[in-house]
């Protein structure tokens, strides 16, 4: 019997034969943890007695959910991670300002055939280059700064084979939407989700991330895209280390085989209060909108970007909606500036953030107000997410979200794009 990229990539960490069901003990390439949850990993890593982290090179911390910090107690927080971080020789340390923690893992870290693990459930997102990376609590992180390995159930596979081209104005934001909607919330649990087909290989790295991403919210472990040329071409631009392109045997097995045709697709809202609260945008056009946000790890890239400024350039966001940019990462933001794209962004009325999380964690930026509807390119939209559980959040593509901003109410992004 053949194996899947994830049974291959933990068979290869853990040294034994691993087959979907199992439990594996695996060395981990890279640990990530983020201001949110580094603290507790920092705590649990004392209660454990241990001493030295297994490797400082291997480790990274990232300053992005509270950036810069709101509060006192916040600062306190961070204090404890730049401490630890000197006196235990983490060497990868990404202060305020750098990004978002995903994005500086992708760019700086990561290659095809890694297994990472990051306190924060979205690390699925490397899963777009060919790594198995997955999201673990606070303990658990601790325990692998401690000893570079960590076990695992190896997860089944579902795969989603996709075809056809996508039409104007829908994007894989819309593409992963609609995955979600059909399987739910909890339809993938424990399970590697793999994107396949055509339309998956036609896009870029960059929106191969936002399918990755969003794995976790049909329940996945991870989100796979079999490696290309594409992944091996951008890894070589982010990357010293060299790459380990895994695939699928033939005759691997899976849990599901689903296929879809994208020629068929539309723009997708995600209603509130559920990600899997799927709609075509038709079913909620016009409705009001008094807060926009485009940016977080699903959709800051330069790519996201780019597409709403080409939207709003030379136009002017409604005086009604309040619309926020926050750029994945430093780089971005440099690149984002420097081919024009925040300053179109910023004259149409948009106000740009520090590169980071922003509003999505809902603790410091654009927290929005009591009966308030956010259109937003982020990967949640629970009651409370962005800081007001009296709010309500639609999630759309950076084209839905911009056009969206310029209208004042849900529009519909096929009347901009060229």
């Amino acid at each position: 019997m053949g194996k899947t990229i994830s049974e291959k990539i933990m068979s290869s960490h853990s040294g034994k034969d691993a087959c979907a069901g199992e439990i594996v003990v695996a060395d981990v390439d890279y640990a990530m943890g983020q201001d949110g949850t580094t603290p507790l990993a920092i705590n649990a890593f004392k209660e454990m007695n241990a001493v030295e982290v297994f490797d400082g090179e291997k480790i990274a911390f990232v300053i992005d959910h509270n950036s810069p910090s709101q509060a006192e107690s916040v600062s306190k927080l961070h204090k404890m991670m730049r401490e630890f971080a000197r006196e235990k020789g983490v060497k990868n340390f990404y202060d305020v300002g750098c990004g978002v923690c995903h994005q500086i893992m992708m760019e700086k870290h990561v290659t095809c055939g890694d297994l990472v693990v990051g306190a924060d459930s979205h690390t699925c997102t490397y899963g777009a280059i060919g790594a198995f990376a997955t999201g673990i609590g606070s303990t658990d992180i601790a325990a692998v700064f401690a000893s570079g390995k960590l076990w695992f159930k190896v997860p089944e596979t579902i795969k989603f084979i996709v075809n056809g081209k996508l039409p104007k104005g829908v994007y894989s934001k819309d593409l992963i939407l609609k995955l979600i909607g059909d399987v739910t919330a909890d339809g993938a649990t424990y399970m590697a989700a793999e994107y396949a087909g055509d339309t998956i290989r036609d896009l870029s790295v960059d929106a191969r991330m936002t399918m990755s991403n969003m794995a976790i919210e049909m329940g996945a472990k991870t989100g796979l895209v079999e490696p290309d040329e594409k992944t091996v071409k951008w890894v070589g631009e982010h990357s010293k280390r060299k790459p380990v392109v895994v695939k699928n045997d033939k005759d691997a097995e899976y849990a599901k085989v689903l296929d879809y045709d994208a020629a068929n697709f539309e723009p997708q809202i995600a209603k509130p209060h559920r990600v899997d609260n799927v709609c075509g945008i038709s079913e909620v056009f016009g409705t009001k909108i008094d807060e926009a946000f485009l940016g977080t790890c699903t959709n800051g890239r330069l790519e996201d970007l780019k597409i709403a400024a080409d939207i709003v350039k030379g136009k002017t966001v409604s005086p009604d909606v309040r619309f926020i940019v926050a750029p994945a990462s430093r780089d971005i933001y440099l690149k984002a500036m420097d081919a024009g794209i925040l300053q179109a962004l910023v004259r149409a009325g948009a106000a740009v953030v520090t590169a980071g999380c922003g509003p999505c964690v809902g603790t410091h930026n654009g927290v929005p107000s009591d009966g308030e509807n956010v259109i937003s390119t982020a990967n949640r939209n629970f009651k409370g997410r962005m800081g007001n559980s009296n709010a309500f959040i639609y999630l759309a593509s950076p084209a839905t979200v911009a056009a969206s901003a310029l209208k004042g109410e849900i529009a519909d992004p096929r009347e901009y794009v060229k």
